[in-house]
């Protein structure tokens, strides 16, 4: 996991420091006792920080110092925060399997859950991944629980799906809720409906969160220039005011929530290796990667002439790497969940370094996009903005 190894010998220490990279890394620390537990970090210039634990310590100062216990350094040198943190977790999870989690603090991300397992199905907020193959379905990550609370009421006011969380037993006698009176829900609590139109109600919904909003755009729309077309002007009015109320309920939606057992990405990050990008995929909310990707510096920077042959010639490299790429397939429910909130620290970040492209329905990449973004990484530029991909501001956890 860590790629190299060095053996640290204090009448030595100059020499062992010029050899290590000044480069961000994964280190690890170890002892001459093979039981003893290890130092484990990651820093964006390893020469420094080793000098910082493994030089001869200062006189009256309290900083840490293991110069005196260490036996060997291995460490993997790393080309981004990103693949740093990734690095990091994969070591501190072979070295600590029982506290490794407590070290990265991760926090799960926070997922919208449509019960489909239920027989009368509800939305609700979790942090928690069954089976992603079973019937029920999860949408994520976001960036806190308030911020996935919010989306959930907002979409769920133009549906009339049930809000209530306990298993219903049919009863005619039953008066209802709040919702139910405010024709909010089509009440199976009590026989309001049959079991055909709530299944189709809570397929609509499904249909919303799958499509990220577009399937209600698309059927408002049509019902409004239908309304429009039979001259039936106040019907229209109102639907044109409730897509106007949508609009803003979509834009609570940042690009990386997705269907997390049909999302598949590609980020993209800076690489270690010269000429080179960093290539991670996401299949499912589990991580993959990284993937060295080589580059050449000059395909970007000739003349407009060539650039749709060069851009052909990169998507047919791109697809091939990719084919080759194994999907991420994490062993047990709670490494996907880890693997989010990885994903989501790194979303969230108002800093945040790389790319991400995510596949279609159909699971195809956008790739001229992903070349242009493969460009960009690698040049030290902005990433692409557009009202599309921006992210809302983030509401406080």
């Amino acid at each position: 996991m860590l790629t190299e190894r060095i053996e640290f010998q204090p009448e030595r220490d100059s020499d062992i420091f010029s050899a290590v990279a000044a480069a961000p890394a994964v280190f690890l620390l170890r002892g001459e006792d093979a039981n003893s537990e290890p130092y484990v970090s990651k820093t964006a210039n390893l020469r420094r920080r080793l000098q910082r634990l493994l030089s001869a310590p200062e006189e009256r100062t309290k900083r840490l110092n293991l110069r005196d216990r260490v036996r060997w350094i291995e460490y993997t040198l790393t080309g981004s925060d990103f693949e740093s943190g990734f690095v990091l977790y994969r070591v501190l999870r072979a070295v600590f399997p029982k506290t490794y989690s407590n070290r990265l603090r991760l926090r799960f991300a926070p997922l919208v859950k449509l019960h489909l397992e239920n027989e009368f199905p509800r939305a609700s907020i979790t942090t928690r991944v069954g089976r992603i193959s079973g019937k029920n379905v999860y949408y994520g990550p976001f960036a806190s629980r308030v911020a996935a609370e919010k989306f959930m009421n907002d979409a769920l006011d133009f549906f009339k799906m049930r809000r209530c969380v306990e298993d219903l037993h049919p009863d005619p006698a039953f008066p209802g809720c709040v919702y139910s009176e405010m024709k909010m829900c089509l009440a199976p609590c009590f026989h309001g409906c049959t079991g055909d139109e709530y299944g189709a109600e809570v397929a609509r919904v499904e249909d919303f969160l799958d499509s990220r909003g577009e399937s209600l755009k698309r059927q408002m729309s049509a019902e409004r220039d239908d309304a429009s077309a039979k001259m039936e002007f106040e019907t229209a009015a109102a639907i044109h005011a409730r897509l106007d109320k949508l609009t803003p309920v979509l834009q609570q939606l940042p690009e990386f929530v997705r269907r997390i057992d049909q999302s598949h990405a590609v980020i993209v990050q800076k690489s270690r290796q010269p000429e080179n990008v960093a290539v991670f995929r996401v299949d499912g909310g589990a991580l993959a990667g990284p993937l060295e990707f080589p580059i050449s510096g000059s395909e970007h920077t000739k003349s407009q002439s060539l650039s749709r042959s060069l851009s052909q010639s990169m998507e047919a490299r791109i697809q091939a790497a990719l084919a080759a790429f194994p999907a991420a397939k994490p062993g047990r429910a709670i490494e996907r969940m880890e693997h989010l909130a990885i994903l989501k620290r790194w979303c969230y970040r108002g800093s945040r370094a790389g790319e991400i492209f995510f596949a279609d329905a159909r699971g195809e990449l956008p790739m001229r996009r992903l070349v242009r973004g493969i460009g960009r990484v690698y040049k030290g530029e902005a990433p692409e903005v557009s009202e599309t991909t921006s992210t809302p501001p983030i509401l406080p956890a």
